[in-house]
């Protein structure tokens, strides 16, 4: 995992609903960015859908950049395509750019693992958080609030420490492209 502290990478990507580029520095005058990795085929990430379109109406107007990436191999996995991602965000009423990162490298950099994963940074672009929406998943019975994520968007937008007490999101591996898989994910 991304070491608490770490400076959020460099990243300029197509957004599959403007088709605009995106990058961190579009961001630089916000408190805080929340870097989520996401795709469109995923039971973890279906299971959230709704709470993530939420989460992303209940903090638009706030000091928090959001943005989704895609890093899967869509000829492996087409329903995670630039066209699918999109029709998924008008759908869903996503109001954050949802970005397709084609080579792979931005989820190799910020060692994304699965679908969803969540990376918070502060207004130093230095993690703060890496984990889980929330506890529930499909199946659980658990309810979808995005309580762990909205802990520490609230923390770091009223000024106080993110808790350090984080879990890992669990959900589906990113798809790498034949020969692409990071050192990261296949070490022990």
């Amino acid at each position: 995992m991304l070491e608490l502290g770490t400076k959020a990478p460099e990243f300029t990507l197509p957004d599959a609903v403007s088709g605009n580029a995106v990058s961190l520095r579009d961001f630089a005058d916000k408190t805080g960015l929340l870097v989520m990795f996401i795709c469109n085929h995923c039971p973890y990430v279906k299971h959230i859908k709704e709470g993530l379109a939420q989460f992303s109406q209940d903090y638009q107007d706030s000091d928090v950049g959001i943005v989704a990436i895609s890093s899967n191999d869509i000829e492996a996995y087409p329903t995670d395509s630039p066209e699918n991602m999109k029709a998924e965000a008008e759908q869903f009423g996503y109001r954050f750019p949802y970005l397709f990162d084609k080579e792979q490298e931005t989820a190799a950099a910020y060692t994304a693992m699965c679908t969803p994963d969540f990376f918070l940074f502060n207004a130093h672009r230095e993690l703060v958080y890496r984990g889980r929406f929330d506890q529930s998943r499909p199946d659980s019975g658990v309810p979808v609030t995005g309580s762990d994520l909205r802990a520490a968007v609230d923390a770091l937008l009223g000024g106080d420490d993110v808790p350090t007490e984080q879990f890992p999101s669990m959900g589906c591996s990113i798809k790498w492209r034949q020969g692409r898989t990071p050192a990261y994910f296949t070490s022990s």
